[in-house]
């Protein structure tokens, strides 16, 4: 069992917090109470641990800033160690990313395509990640190959990503993309280096459309800056402050 032993309120407060969103059980004990007998792993704050000096079971730091990271420890504690990480995403503009070590889901994310990289970056890094895999959903392919070539040092494979989006019922709005990624996480793909992202016509012309719905003066981009759009070179905010200075 976790258990929380602490006086200091603000550790207590994130540790629980953390736990209880990650469905956690644990229980909390008073700092000068013994440690029930079924104690696993104690969470407390950095100036208290040599109260647990003597105790048989790790004991781990809780940052406040960052509660999570003392959480997925002893939660891959209890479970017997950790499972071999594994980030999945779900291509998009706001890709759903998830990472998972083993079968359990540690940290699930969407963000802007722009900021995916420095996301998964982040979490292969926190974890010293051993032999970690990125499975990349096959749809969205300019966006996928997009996140594909921009990958580093980690194995990457495509995934077929058929089915992997759930139906979401009253209340679920918002969560398929995150959960399609939970899904080509489990599923093996394909290693791939590389992707092309040569835009096809309707896709430039997507984006064209798109550029006109923003645009002040209902005007669209011009071929050349939509490609560079598809590549994710300029987002389409930019394309458009360039198309404008082209005809001032």
């Amino acid at each position: 069992m976790i258990v929380v032993a602490t006086d200091d309120f603000e550790v207590y407060h994130e540790a629980v917090t953390a736990l209880r969103a990650r469905g956690a059980t644990f229980t909390t004990v008073e700092l000068d109470e013994e440690l029930p007998d079924r104690t696993a792993v104690v969470l407390t704050s950095d100036g208290e641990t040599d109260r647990f000096r003597h105790s048989n079971c790790p004991v781990l730091v809780v940052d406040p800033d960052n509660s999570r990271a003392a959480v997925d420890d002893a939660l891959a504690t209890i479970g017997g160690g950790r499972g071999r990480t594994i980030i999945g995403i779900d291509p998009g503009q706001r890709p759903g990313i998830a990472v998972l070590e083993g079968e359990t889901v540690v940290a699930a994310f969407q963000i802007p395509l722009g900021d995916a990289i420095d996301r998964i970056s982040t979490e292969l890094e926190r974890r010293g990640a051993a032999n970690p895999v990125v499975r990349v959903g096959d749809g969205a392919r300019l966006q996928g190959g997009r996140l594909i070539n921009e990958l580093e040092d980690v194995r990457v494979e495509l995934v077929d990503e058929s089915g992997t989006t759930p139906y979401l019922g009253p209340g679920a709005r918002g969560m398929g993309d995150v959960i399609a990624a939970i899904n080509i996480a489990r599923l093996e793909g394909e290693p791939i280096d590389s992707r092309q992202i040569e835009p096809t016509d309707g896709e430039l012309q997507r984006i064209k459309d798109r550029s006109r719905e923003h645009s002040e003066r209902n005007r669209a981009i011009d071929e050349t800056l939509a490609r560079r759009v598809a590549r994710g070179e300029l987002t389409i905010e930019s394309a458009l402050a360039i198309h404008r200075g082209d005809e001032e």
